[in-house]
């Protein structure tokens, strides 16, 4: 008696746990980052692995500086200008993806300008939002704030931010061996929190 009971809670606890989550089809997500040093392109193939869609990098028409202190200058004069940069990737009938990631590195305490361009040239009303950042120890800044403010109509959860490379020190791509592995074992128990499961479970 005693184990047919145990057996019923667990069995109640574990279809709870699944009646809970949010289980995506595939072909209705879209991941788009933009990653500079390639730390944020890392969590976006991480949350791909993980939930699968669309993984789409964010290219611009005409691609900032190699130089860092030139794309800091560069960056700057955008965000005291309003300056949407132009962007050289096109997404195909987004009105066919329910669920869109966007990733994006914090440049000036702020979301990238090219991402910006992105988010205000499509139609996210009725979308769910997923904000995803990689900074280089001083946060995300106000960018999931600007997530909720371009996307004003849409679904905007909880956002995911992690420490990457810190390109002013020469610091660059950093998420490989255990940083890798932690980063995986963060995004996975966010996806957990925000309550999205993999499609292929």
């Amino acid at each position: 008696m005693k184990n047919t009971l145990l057996l019923l809670i667990i069995l109640f606890g574990f279809t709870s746990f699944r009646l809970d989550a949010q289980i995506l089809p595939s072909e209705k997500i879209l991941i788009v980052y933009l990653s500079r040093t390639n730390n944020t392109k890392a969590i976006a193939e991480i949350i791909h692995a993980e939930v699968g869609g669309k993984l789409v990098a964010l290219e611009l028409k005409k691609p900032y500086p190699e130089n860092y202190r030139a794309t800091v200058q560069q960056v700057v004069h955008e965000n005291e200008t309003g300056y949407l940069p132009p962007l050289k990737t096109k997404i195909d009938s987004v009105e066919k993806y329910d669920t869109v990631f966007v990733g994006f590195p914090t440049w000036d305490m702020k979301m990238p300008p090219p991402m910006k361009s992105f988010l205000r040239s499509y139609d996210f009303a009725g979308k769910t939002v997923i904000p995803f950042n990689t900074n280089a120890g001083y946060g995300v800044g106000n960018g999931f704030d600007t997530v909720k403010k371009l996307c004003p109509n849409s679904n905007v959860l909880e956002g995911f931010t992690i420490e990457g490379g810190i390109e002013r020190d020469g610091v660059l791509f950093v998420m490989r061996g255990e940083k890798e592995q932690i980063a995986k074992n963060k995004v996975s128990l966010w996806l957990k929190k925000i309550k999205l499961t993999n499609p292929r479970d």
